[in-house]
């Protein structure tokens, strides 16, 4: 199987591929609770796809490797090109042949696993799965597990379930498993649909290259949950580019979904050694690499307190550390994931970030917050914010924003910042999952995609959903936070002069917000003094500030409702509710009162 057929999408059907794996762990209850369940179903799902995708060449490694294991080390490499991945097995037990040997399940599947080469090992040693092993087998289930993963319907393998595919059973899985333990699913992965707008905005401006022959690109998930953004970038440059060499990046701090992740690099043919498991703020997992491509969706408002230390230890290194232009908030680290992305990416590079809507506002001018703002638009590296629909995540339906990088902009886009209100262009799903009741479908898609690469100030309108593009210049962003000082007097009114100047008094301290574009000095003039002969400006204390309004730069004024019109309405209540009390009580009612 080439590359790109790992990646095409097949005719399968997921849920019910998924139902089929999960309902495999009714066989535990009793012996597991229902949130330990994922423990089994998915290092179990693993392992079956690893099984099902070495069955077409297992023989040839068979005889590869009875050829060469007299030499006191076989080459794992040789191994890797029989099979035709970057793993092998070197056990001649299959799931079939070991079900023939009830007695000896234990024994002989532990044999199994061992006969797998060391990465594959890594990814379960992940899982923690060894001691469940004895406790199956101990409790008589083990047997039985392996026989409904060795059902036909069952069958995994990569010959007849794309990369892209297992990404979306693997999803599923791991969202009963979250909300079964109560877990945030969010947190492990984002849906497809929302994955695609992001990467097809993200290679928007990139199309035409792209399409050329000989295309080499690198990608980065500093947060890559099961990897389901790298598979579906991957997916993406390759159908631009069937040849295409794209070599994916990531980091994780959830065991078990590392070893997902990393399970599904080997299967698509990645190289695992490039997904790492850690804390990306406190362990960076490539230092010194640079990127093509950044793609993520770190945690939002998640208290960073127990890394405090080593960033504060690296924001200190100043531009030899990922942190310089500022630290956010100890409850809430998510611009952090930014610097430290934009720290990896090439020169040329392109990242896609989603932020909630904190990020655009939160801080008061020199804050964390406002000097990474200032620091990414003063270097003219962000390109777009795109609004997405509510409850477009499977675990909460806050409002959710795609920010989009660009270390080179194009001329045309250059010292500008593109804003897109898409809330409105989504399709209702019939069945919600967890908080998700929305999906960006391919159309919609297509009209944000759109609205994004014609770069105007102009609404898109899809039946009766609409998206709208504003335009907006850097500077735009930017305001001086000016403080206000008024004269302190005495009790006959007279100023009270310190060293021969007017004293401030405190109480009478304010401060005003003046826009990047105006002067300071003809701001007052016009807009303060007037109303306050005394004051005067304390410029020592003047900061540069920058948010992102984004509601109410998109606000539409709506006329209140004439009082008229809501007598009216409130009447023809009245009348609805009269007339169904008649309809209970078989008696006329008054509403005059007469």
């Amino acid at each position: 199987m080439n590359e790109i057929d790992r990646h095409t999408q097949t005719n399968i059907n997921i849920q019910e591929k998924s139902n089929l794996i999960w309902n495999n762990a009714e066989i535990l209850r009793g012996l597991y609770k229902p949130h330990e369940y994922g423990e089994i179903v998915l290092p179990m799902t693993v392992i079956k796809r690893f099984h099902d995708t070495l069955l077409p060449t297992l023989e040839q490694v068979h005889e590869t490797y009875e050829e060469y294991k007299t030499f006191e080390v076989v080459d794992p490499f040789l191994l890797d090109a029989t099979g035709g991945y970057s793993f092998y097995n070197t056990s001649k037990f299959t799931f079939t042949s070991l079900l023939s040997d009830p007695e000896h399940i234990e024994e002989n599947f532990r044999a199994y696993l061992n006969g797998f080469s060391d990465n594959v090992q890594d990814v379960l040693e992940h899982f923690s799965f060894d001691n469940h092993i004895t406790r199956l087998a101990n409790n008589d289930k083990l047997f039985y597990v392996i026989q409904e993963f060795n059902q036909p319907a069952a069958y995994m393998g990569a010959d007849k379930i794309s990369s892209t595919d297992m990404g979306y059973v693997f999803e599923d899985l791991v969202r009963r498993f979250s909300e079964s333990y109560n877990e945030e699913a969010g947190e492990h992965f984002t849906s497809r649909d929302i994955i695609y707008l992001m990467t097809d905005i993200l290679l928007a401006e990139d199309k035409n290259m792209l399409m050329d022959n000989g295309v080499v690109k690198t990608v980065y998930d500093q947060t890559m949950g099961t990897s389901q953004m790298l598979s579906a970038i991957t997916e993406r440059l390759q159908e631009f580019d069937r040849d295409a060499e794209v070599t994916t990046f990531g980091q994780e701090i959830n065991p078990s979904t590392y070893a997902i992740a990393k399970a599904d690099t080997m299967i698509r043919g990645g190289n695992p050694g490039n997904m790492k498991l850690g804390n990306t703020l406190t362990e960076d997992g490539f230092p010194g690499y640079t990127f093509d491509y950044c793609i993520s969706n770190p945690p939002f408002g998640v208290d960073w307190k127990s890394s405090h230390k080593k960033v504060k230890a690296e924001h200190d290194e100043g531009e030899n550390g990922r942190f310089a232009p500022g630290l956010p908030r100890k409850s809430d680290g998510q611009l952090l994931f930014t610097l430290n992305a934009l720290k990896k990416l090439k020169d040329d590079g392109r990242m896609a970030i989603i932020h909630n809507g904190s990020a655009l506002f939160s801080g008061a001018a020199g804050s964390g917050e406002s000097e990474i703002r200032r620091y990414v638009i003063e270097n003219d590296w962000l390109d777009a914010i795109i609004q997405l629909p509510g409850d477009s995540f499977y675990n909460t339906g806050i409002t959710t924003y795609v920010w989009i990088y660009s270390k080179d902009k194009p001329l045309h886009r250059a010292g500008k910042v593109q804003l897109i209100d898409a809330s409105e262009m989504y399709d209702k799903r019939r069945k919600s999952i967890g908080s998700k009741r929305v999906d960006i479908t391919e159309e919609c898609r297509e009209i944000i995609v759109q609205a994004y690469g014609e770069f105007l100030d102009k609404e898109y309108v899809l039946d009766d959903r609409r998206v709208e593009s504003k335009i907006m210049n850097n500077e735009d962003f930017g305001f001086y936070k000016v403080t206000v000082e008024s004269p302190e007097k005495d009790e006959e009114g007279n100023i009270i002069l310190k060293k021969g100047k007017p004293k401030a008094d405190t109480n009478l301290r304010d401060t005003e917000d003046i826009p990047l574009t105006e002067d300071i000095d003809e701001y007052f003039e016009r807009e303060i003094k007037p109303f306050n002969s005394e004051a005067w400006i304390d410029k020592k204390k003047t900061k540069v500030g920058y948010e992102i309004p984004f509601t109410r730069l998109f606000y539409k004024y709506q006329a209140p409702e004439k009082s008229e019109d809501i007598a009216k309405r409130i009447s023809e209540i009245e009348a609805r509710i009269v007339k169904s009390f008649e309809a209970l009580s078989g008696e006329e009612v008054d509403v005059d009162g007469e």
